[in-house]
């Protein structure tokens, strides 16, 4: 196997580090303290082609692989988690839903100005709404219902902790059409938000990627057109599974970005605080945090770029796509503490990143399936 990043690649990954440190990393503090979404930093990226990166250029895309994709999301991690997961949320969950499954009429209709980022020189973004009050890990138990009204579907219900819930155009929703078919009653649409009876909640005050913003969304008689279904009848639920298969590969991008992140920080400042005479890089103990940080980080490095190319090769990557987010996102939490701790008393404050990166990493654990549901993808992928 060759490891190598190719020319195309490594460009990637230097854009994208450039992008971080110059755009993500001034504001970042102060926009995590007062939770404010980073539309700046989400045009600048639509500029650059990084909300769409996977998408055919005949629909406004980058048309770039999965791994150029987890290369860019890894650095910008590496500095603002609230950016990156609005970049995954509209790469691996709206557009690459919509560009696989969706029809010709929807691919231009939506998908176009979704892999821009932008249309008519505004924000334009997706959002995409499973989760419920009572179904979180248990998708299955749809709450919300989408009547079937002939030429129309009449939704009501409540979604939660959809990221973009406030910022996005467009979502993609999730609902129960006939319940006694269980799952396979399940259907998928395409939602304007703007359109009547949709309410968005208030934005939630999280412990983590506190720029994201992540809402309630309420459905009181919404009107949507039987075109904006995607697929056949009852195709939402595994429509939902194989998106979600892609998502996990963009969070556990994220989550390596963060435990990058983390060793980065960890390494310089071990470099320049002295204790008993020397720089404390030079104790044991340290040595030893910063190796094992290094070892795990680029394990889970390994473990995403195989679930990346499974995807790009069309091999199943359901197995390989929950390995490489179990062990990324558990990496990140232990990775950020550590760094904490080696940080000492300035781990603790805000000024020297880490405490957030701390924050933000807990969360990779929970969003797009839970570490547990990981391993039962992954112990099912045994039998």
């Amino acid at each position: 196997m060759n490891l190598d990043l190719s020319e195309e690649h490594l460009m990637i990954q230097q854009a994208a580090r450039d992008f971080a440190n110059t755009e993500c990393l001034p504001g970042v503090i102060e926009r995590d303290e007062k939770m404010r979404f980073p539309k700046e930093q989400v045009l600048k990226l639509a500029d650059l082609g990084f909300m769409g990166m996977m998408v055919n250029e005949k629909y406004g895309g980058a048309g770039l692989d999965t791994l150029s994709y987890v290369i860019a999301m890894e650095e910008i991690s590496k500095v603002d988690a609230s950016t990156s997961v609005c970049m995954s949320v509209n790469n691996s969950l709206v557009c690459w839903g919509l560009e696989a499954f969706g029809t010709e009429k929807q691919k231009q209709q939506y998908l176009t100005p979704l892999a821009q980022g932008k249309k008519d020189g505004e924000l334009y973004i997706g959002a995409f709404l499973l989760s419920e009050p009572e179904a979180g890990s248990d998708a299955t138990s749809q709450q919300t219902t989408a009547e079937d009204k002939g030429d129309y579907y009449l939704i009501n219900g409540t979604k939660n902790w959809i990221t973009n819930g406030s910022s996005a155009s467009v979502y993609l929703v999730m609902a129960q059409t006939d319940r006694s078919k269980g799952s396979k009653g399940i259907n998928a649409f395409i939602v304007e938000k703007n359109w009547p009876g949709i309410t968005v909640g208030p934005k939630e005050n999280k412990m983590g990627i506190r720029g994201s913003d992540t809402h309630s969304i309420q459905f009181n008689d919404v009107k949507v057109p039987k075109e904006n279904r995607i697929g056949e009848d009852g195709f939402g639920f595994k429509f939902a599974m194989q998106v979600l298969s892609g998502g996990r590969i963009g969070i556990a991008a994220q989550a390596l970005g963060i435990a990058a992140g983390a060793l980065e920080r960890s390494v310089a400042y071990a470099k320049e605080r002295k204790s008993f005479g020397k720089p404390i890089i030079d104790h044991q103990a340290i040595q030893f945090k910063l190796a094992d940080m290094a070892t795990r980080v680029e394990a889970a490095r390994l473990l995403l770029y195989k679930a990346a190319l499974d995807k790009d090769n069309g091999r199943n990557y359901a197995a390989s796509s929950a390995m490489a987010k179990v062990f990324a996102s558990e990496t990140a939490m232990w990775a950020a503490t550590e760094a904490v701790q080696i940080h000492g008393g300035y781990g603790y404050v805000k000024e020297y990143h880490v405490e957030r990166l701390m924050r933000d990493a807990k969360i990779t654990q929970i969003y797009e399936g839970t570490s547990e549901v990981q391993r039962i993808v992954i112990g099912r992928s045994l039998q």
